[in-house]
């Protein structure tokens, strides 16, 4: 990819702004206002044939959106964020941008993605819980509907009422039905893998059941209509999901890129997310990267993320998970199968990153890179966990016995797709190496995302933000700068939700004094498998999982303790006592039901 500090000025600037200045005066005859260098409409409305032209320049100083998700990612894996797997497209973009460090999402991908695009609570949203795994007591309750339900105001449906071309291609987990397809959401058009779990390649394998006792295909839609096979040119998944989107981007271009609406797009790889499987040569290029194990891992990216500033100085490195052997303990023949699984996941995010890569140049060379802000994020932190006999923790019990007498375990196999593998606790700590936890936990492990915003055009570049973020603050960020109004309450002639994010766009301005120092400290709430979180400023006071909220609160200051390992809800009755009560408070705006069955999840 080439990246430009400066993607504007010279003749081809000058030409623009004459033509800006001449069509002002035209559009001013028809109510149409110039402001510095954006054109915003009045409130008086032109039928479509009075547009033309118009529209087109109008529609010109809209910014494109283009949000990618990567699922699964950890902290510390990608090269902006202090990781050794080589992500130059996607550092030169973070590096361009506004890098956000302390982004926190929901524990799972669902749930995020539920907030992600409705800029509310995942338990308004309709993903309380992953549908997957919801409790006899959730089911049927409002907010565990296990889809993105219509009581939100979906972003892409906002975006597409405002004349915007929609687009999705990728990972979708919001919905199975007809009525909750991604075209029944906002999008113009949409190619969306409907579940989790689902392998990377042709043959549509998934973890999940049709009918009791019987393994289906992963399902699949295309413009709403379910797929029963993919498309011959479906190679790997995320090669595979860059394509579409390329796709879908030449087709609106239509031949005369001056009329196009401006676009947002949606691009949602399930990559780097189990089953870990990636092209051999994929495979190779990260032969030998990990021979010293995870523990070295971990202390190198620390100091790393240290060194990058993404840390504070002296940062300790966080303990070892208890179900994650010591390397120099594990036999060779453990330590090869561990090492090739982290080989793989590897090539998935370096893969990922060099298809971001190919749409990244296609944007510039159409000329569109320039008005384009780019949002990327991981879903959740780390995956920790295991499914299969080489670790010993093990979740979703019946998929379990289905994956060990199904797929191939020889270590000549790991990675294609007669194989089904995580990389276990271990790894996942090195992609968290300053972190408590991992993906579904509640602690800083696993809702602690990588996450920046790319728009040099308008935003500061080459900057991070510490400030306590949520991925609910995406939708209002994203409409404030495409001057879109949120809704108040109705969208489509339905009640919707209040978004309860907040616009980073302070955050985010070029030489931006804003800051969160002399506000009240912000809460955030978590709750998910039962496993619950009120933050409040640095505060974090967390439950990791007890049936129906009976277990004990711990609390942790995670200024002077980022890896949550000294409790202080004895030392700290007071804040204990004021974060209980805020979590009550959270609890009861957003219907939490906490869970009376839990999978190990």
């Amino acid at each position: 990819m080439t990246t430009h500090n400066n993607r504007t000025g010279g003749a081809g600037t000058l030409h623009l702004f004459s033509k800006v200045i001449f069509l002002s005066a035209i559009l001013s005859t028809f109510g149409v206002l110039l402001s510095g260098c954006e054109l915003q409409e009045s409130n008086d409305h032109f039928g479509k044939s009075a547009q033309n032209d118009i529209t087109a320049v109008v529609d010109s100083q809209k910014p494109n959106v283009l949000i990618i998700v990567v699922d699964d990612a950890g902290f510390a894996d990608l090269g902006f964020m202090g990781g050794e797997i080589p992500t130059p497209n996607l550092d030169a973009l973070a590096n361009d941008g506004v890098i956000l460090t302390n982004f926190h999402t929901a524990p799972t991908c669902s749930p995020t993605r539920s907030m992600l695009l409705s800029g509310v609570d995942s338990h308004i949203a309709g993903l309380g819980n992953m549908f997957e795994e919801l409790a006899p007591n959730q089911k049927n309750k409002p907010g565990y509907e296990g889809y993105l339900h219509e009581r939100i105001a979906p972003l892409p449906a906002l975006f597409q009422d405002a004349g915007y071309e929609t687009f999705m291609s990728g990972k979708w987990h919001l919905g199975l039905a007809d009525e909750q397809a991604p075209t029944q959401r906002g999008f113009d058009k949409a190619f969306a893998l409907l579940q989790g779990g689902a392998g990377h390649f042709s043959d549509m394998q998934s973890l999940w059941e049709t009918e009791v006792g019987q393994r289906g295909k992963a399902k699949y839609r295309e413009n709403g209509k379910i797929l029963s096979k993919l498309p011959d040119n479906f190679k790997y998944s995320s090669q595979f999901y860059v394509d579409k989107m390329l796709d879908y981007i030449e087709q609106r271009d239509n031949g005369n890129r001056k009329r196009s609406s401006p676009f947002f797009g949606y691009l949602s790889f399930t990559a780097p997310h189990w089953p870990l499987q990636a092209p051999p040569e994929a495979i190779a290029r990260h032969h030998g990267q990990y021979d010293l194990g995870y523990e070295v891992l971990a202390q190198r990216r620390l100091a790393r993320q240290i060194e990058l500033g993404i840390l504070p100085p002296k940062t300790p490195l966080s303990s070892r998970p208890s179900d994650a052997a010591a390397w120099q303990d594990l036999s060779p023949e453990e330590k090869a199968l561990s090492v090739r699984r982290m080989e793989i996941y590897a090539a998935m995010v370096d893969e990922t990153d060099r298809h971001i890569g190919r749409l990244i140049d296609a944007l510039e060379v159409k000329g569109l890179l320039d008005n384009t802000v780019v949002v990327f994020m991981s879903d959740n932190g780390a995956e920790g966990h295991s499914l299969d006999a080489l670790f010993p923790e093990a979740v979703f019990p019946k998929a379990r016995e289905w994956v060990l007498g199904t797929f191939d375990y020889e270590l000549e196999a790991l990675g294609s797709a007669d194989s089904y593998v995580l990389y276990g606790s271990g790894w996942g700590w090195a992609a968290t190496p300053a972190f408590r936890g991992y993906k579904a936990y509640v602690s800083q492990g696993g809702t602690r995302a990588p996450a920046f915003v790319s728009f040099p055009k308008r935003l500061a570049s080459g900057v991070k933000r510490s400030e306590l973020l949520s991925v609910q603050d995406i939708t209002p960020t994203l409409l404030e700068l495409a001057a879109i109004p949120a809704p108040e309450g109705i969208f489509a002639g339905r009640p919707v939700s209040t978004i309860t994010g907040r616009s980073m766009l302070p955050l985010l301005q070029q030489n931006s004094e804003a800051t969160n120092n002399n506000a009240e400290p912000r809460v955030l709430g978590f709750e998910l498998f039962g496993k619950r979180s009120i933050r409040q400023g640095s505060w974090n006071l967390l439950e990791m999982y007890s049936p129906q909220g009976t277990g004990k609160w711990q609390l942790y200051d995670v200024n002077t303790d980022l890896a949550e390992e000294i409790d202080l809800a004895n030392s700290r009755p007071d804040k204990l006592k004021e974060l209980i009560e805020l979590w009550d408070v959270y609890a009861d705006e957003n219907n939490v039901v906490l869970p009376d069955w839990n999978s190990g999840y």
